[in-house]
């Protein structure tokens, strides 16, 4: 592992930093836009107090922290292997270069020791899987592994409700940013309640130490509701999304292709309408995020000051 040195740094003194996956730039978006999206987010992260770390593996290495040069060398290169837990041995191993999915970002964040961690939309029970049993890793992930994932809900080609079903079985807390239901990624929110609507970043930080020097297990999930003015109507993109959905199924697509496919052809069937929403709420997720990393910092500062 190697872990940049503004973000050693910062860690050391207790500072705030925030995780990134690399996914949204191998696999998410074409380029250019993958790569104007990651150093945007980055800013996002920066602007609002903390030190972002775009995670990747480059030559079996992993990056906590990649450079703008390997951010753009990630952008442009193909062919990279899109990495979740099960697959981080053979890459680390065999020398390639991987993106992270939220399940790996969140290994590594914790072996980095970053609490944090902002993302689109997280993995989670795909629709008709209690037929195919196609449920994402990124829920166990959250009940096994202490970092906090921030989120516009699980990605819109999911089932919402059994995700939050998961969730609950896994013993993940699960906040919501003002809302009191889930949200619902390219729409406002879901029908679905949370266990709790924080009003303040402050707040949801106090919860996320408590959860800490409570010695529980796993992560913590905040749901952060894209803004009103980027949202997509939710019987728009639904229809959007049962028609990719039933177009993929027709030309058996399966396990790790699936979501790839299902993003790329709701972008082409919105006309790109999707695609910018998805920047959008990233880049808000990254600032709601950030400032969580910060009050989160601020308190553990406080209790070390204390002692």
């Amino acid at each position: 592992m190697r872990i940049n040195p503004e973000v050693k740094e910062t860690l050391g003194q207790g500072g705030p930093v925030v995780a990134l996956e690399s996914t949204i730039i191998s696999h998410g978006m074409p380029y250019p836009r993958n790569v104007e999206t990651a150093l945007l987010v980055e800013k996002a992260v920066r602007a609002s107090g903390a030190v972002p770390a775009t995670i990747g593996i480059i030559d079996g290495e992993i990056v906590i922290g990649m450079t703008n040069e390997e951010i753009e060398a990630f952008g442009k290169r193909g062919g990279i292997a899109k990495v979740s837990k099960r697959d981080l041995p053979i890459v680390v191993a065999l020398k390639r270069w991987g993106a992270t999915t939220v399940s790996a970002t969140m290994l590594c964040a914790h072996m980095a020791g970053i609490e944090v961690f902002v993302t689109g939309g997280i993995g989670g029970v795909h629709r008709g899987a209690e037929t195919t049993w196609d449920v994402s890793r990124d829920l166990q992930e959250l009940g096994a592994t202490p970092v906090t994932v921030v989120c516009s809900g699980a990605k819109a080609i999911l089932d919402i409700h059994k995700t939050l079903e998961y969730l609950e079985t896994e013993g993940v807390t699960v906040l919501s940013n003002k809302a009191p239901t889930f949200a619902n990624f390219y729409s406002l929110s879901s029908s679905d309640p949370v266990d709790y609507a924080f009003q303040s970043e402050a707040e949801a930080a106090s919860i996320i130490k408590a959860k800490r020097d409570l010695g529980l297990t796993g992560g913590i999930l905040v749901s952060n509701p894209i803004p009103e003015e980027d949202a997509l109507p939710h019987d728009y993109i639904d229809r959007i999304v049962d028609e990719a959905v039933k177009e993929a199924a027709d030309k058996g697509i399966k396990g790790k292709d699936v979501t790839p496919f299902l993003l790329k052809k709701i972008v082409e069937l919105t006309g790109g309408k999707s695609l910018d929403a998805n920047i959008r709420l990233v880049a808000n997720n990254a600032r709601v995020g950030a400032r969580i990393a910060v009050e989160y910092s601020r308190l553990c500062r406080l209790e070390r000051g204390k002692r």
